[in-house]
């Protein structure tokens, strides 16, 4: 698995396409339902911190000089 959100996007409609199989057994139905449940449990925590990340770009841009002095709490010294 790559690491970005197009690859992730590319993981849930191979799921979605896994699910929606013909032919499959009630176990492996069972067995792909708890893999989704998995995936989209991670996924949500993947969009989230896109979303917190987007948040914190947004902000930086509107607002950036504001918050020079805390910019070292979230990803090192401001030069």
């Amino acid at each position: 698995m790559k690491n970005k959100l197009s690859d992730l996007n590319n993981h849930l409609f191979a799921q979605l396409e896994r699910l929606s199989e013909e032919g499959l057994t009630a176990e492996q139905i069972d067995a792909e339902v708890k893999r989704t449940d998995a995936i989209v449990a991670v996924s949500d925590q993947i969009i989230d911190n896109a979303r917190i990340t987007l948040q914190g770009i947004k902000l930086l841009a509107e607002h950036g000089d504001r918050f020079k002095p805390q910019l070292t709490m979230i990803g090192g010294p401001v030069s």
